[in-house]
């Protein structure tokens, strides 16, 4: 015969446990011995570890206890259901890791192959990482609203990159990070753009400048996520309304400002 500490110590659980038991109803609670102590016997202990196990698996104690009380057929039934829905947990759980091994790898996060590309291209370049980062937010909702577009934008991206002045943008964009919203070195930058930008329209037609067809609430979301890591960019928008372009996520011509 064991006391509740002994049982406790073989079941795997504590003393206060087995006295919740107790108190709900689970475990029935022995009579005192002649030395005014309550005696278990194996049975308990079996019974015990039934309830610990149930308990573990997320089972609450008021189905518990209509299971301790069930039927063999009953009771393994309500085990295949507790089973299976422990195994939908552990692919869930399974999935989320993957998604944390995405999120520790960084660019990889929710991005296809040909974006994470694109990017390294940029830093090969010498592109400021900070801009690197606006890209790699910028393309994550994008990929995730029209993962089907994504090649055929990738392939874009890559024909413009490869003229000098665009990638001469990016460095001299780089260079600006740290200036101030009235540094003539912005309306700089913003007369090459506006001049490289009207030069892909005139040649390749507008939408090839800019076709995404974004929905309304995403594209200032998108321009938030560069304004925040690029502080300069909001000037330089402002700066491209003057020249012809407005927008940053989303370019359209526009009239340019008197």
């Amino acid at each position: 015969m064991l006391t509740i500490g002994e049982l406790a110590s073989y079941a795997g659980v504590t003393v206060r446990a087995v006295r919740h038991y107790h108190a709900k109803g689970l475990l029935p609670e022995p009579e005192r011995d002649h030395s005014g102590y309550r005696r278990y016997d194996a049975r308990a202990v079996v019974e015990l570890i039934r309830i610990r196990t149930l308990a573990e698996a997320g089972v609450p104690l008021a189905r518990v206890h209509e299971l301790l009380r069930a039927g063999e057929e009953e009771f393994a039934a309500a085990v295949a259901d507790i089973d299976e829905r422990l195994r939908a947990e552990i692919r869930d759980r399974q999935r989320h890791r993957e998604r944390i091994a995405r999120l520790a790898a960084g660019d990889s996060l929710a991005l296809p192959p040909e974006v994470t590309e694109y990017l390294d291209r940029l830093r090969a370049l010498g592109v400021d990482e900070r801009i690197v980062r606006a890209e790699r937010d910028g393309w994550i909702p994008l990929a995730a609203h029209s993962p089907e577009r994504v090649p055929e934008w990738m392939a874009r991206k890559r024909e413009q990159l490869a003229d000098p002045r665009l990638t001469g943008f990016y460095l001299a964009l780089s260079r600006a990070l740290d200036r101030a919203d009235d540094d003539p070195r912005l309306i700089e930058l913003a007369d090459e753009l506006a001049a490289h930008l009207t030069r892909m329209a005139d040649e390749q037609g507008e939408d090839y400048v800019d076709d995404t067809d974004l929905q309304p609430p995403l594209v200032p979301l998108m321009d938030d996520l560069v304004f925040h890591t690029v502080p300069p960019a909001r000037r330089l928008i402002e700066l491209l309304e003057e020249r012809g372009w407005r927008g940053w996520t989303k370019l359209e011509r526009v009239n340019p400002r008197p």
